[in-house]
């Protein structure tokens, strides 16, 4: 198992309408993401800072090949569509990220 995470910031007006997306979020997103491997997702929001912190735990052996399974999924395209006029990239992120990774730097079980 492989513990990921992941920042991005969000518009201010966007919270309400990501927080409602998020509280009735599709059955089909969330079969895709246990169909990606992927378990133990959180997504925090930290304000004023208007950011977001996305956690899961990676039970895969292979992140790459997974992510594009599911960003290759129509109905993952259409979510992403809703949810990412709400969101704000980071200046920071990588090429080709549109939610930063971050690395992990300390871990307690």
């Amino acid at each position: 198992m492989q513990r990921m995470a992941m920042v991005i910031g969000i518009k201010p007006e966007k919270i309400a309408e990501y927080k409602d997306l998020h509280a009735n979020a599709w059955p089909e997103i969330l079969a895709k993401i246990s169909e990606c491997n992927i378990r133990n997702y959180s997504i925090y929001l930290r304000q004023p800072e208007n950011l977001l912190f996305g956690y899961w735990e990676y039970h895969g052996i292979d992140f790459e090949s997974d992510a594009n399974l599911m960003a290759e999924d129509e109905t993952t395209q259409r979510w992403w569509a809703i949810c990412s006029p709400c969101q704000e990239p980071l200046a920071s992120r990588a090429d080709g990220e549109h939610w930063a990774m971050m690395e992990e730097v300390f871990h307690h079980d």
